[in-house]
């Protein structure tokens, strides 16, 4: 009687225990799947990294230069960017406007006009310098001068450029005058010179007019 006894206490126990063990398997495994879910639904969402927009500033001083034939010239044009300190990956350009139309002169950092070694980039760019140089200037440098870079991202930023006068000799006393006062000064001149031509005509008239009243009247 007590061994029936004991063998059904022991097959309580072991029935017990393996419906526990069952039911930890089953909670577990559930648990391990969801886990394994969940990572699977983390690392398949794509990370996009959206990358920080430019904030270049080109700045150009003095906005007028004045120079006399023979000097040299250098027109500042300074580059500002906080978000990105280093800039020796941008594109230089630079380009002139005159009466005649649009000149380049210098792109992607370095001079394109053939056989002039006159013109060139003398800045640091890796210092946002990007100054132009011009060596022994004539009246045909005569423009104005733009400073434009091209970003890494395409974007083009262009200063607000500088206007060069050039001066020269006109050979007499020695007398210096930019191209712009000699052609007001030869104006003015003509100008003045009609205004005496219309003025006195009709006094002349008057002169000889009264010349041959005299002249008449003499003889009479």
């Amino acid at each position: 009687m007590d061994q029936h006894i004991g063998k059904l206490y022991r097959s309580a126990v072991s029935s017990f225990i393996f419906f526990l063990m069952v039911d930890v398997g089953v909670t577990g495994g559930r648990a391990n799947r969801e886990n394994a879910a969940a990572v699977i639904h983390v690392t398949a969402q794509p990370l996009w990294l959206t990358p920080e927009p430019w904030n270049l500033l080109v700045t150009q001083t003095p906005a007028k230069e004045k120079a006399k034939e023979g000097e040299t010239v250098v027109l500042n044009c300074q580059l500002n960017s906080p978000q990105h300190p280093s800039l020796t990956d941008l594109m230089v350009k630079w380009y002139k406007e005159d009466e005649k139309g649009q000149m380049d002169l210098l792109e992607k950092n370095v001079t394109i006009l053939p056989n002039n070694s006159r013109i060139f980039m003398s800045g640091d760019l890796s210092q946002g310098d990007v100054s132009l140089t011009i060596l022994n200037v004539t009246t045909s440098d005569h423009g104005i001068y733009f400073c434009e870079v091209t970003l890494p991202d395409g974007k083009v930023v262009t200063g607000d450029g500088t206007k060069l006068r050039i001066r020269r000799a006109l050979g007499l006393f020695g007398i210096e005058e930019s191209i712009g006062t000699i052609i007001g000064v030869v104006a003015a001149g003509i100008g003045g010179i009609v205004v005496l031509i219309v003025v006195l005509t009709p006094q002349l008239r008057k002169c000889v007019l009264c010349m041959r009243q005299e002249s008449h009247q003499s003889r009479a």
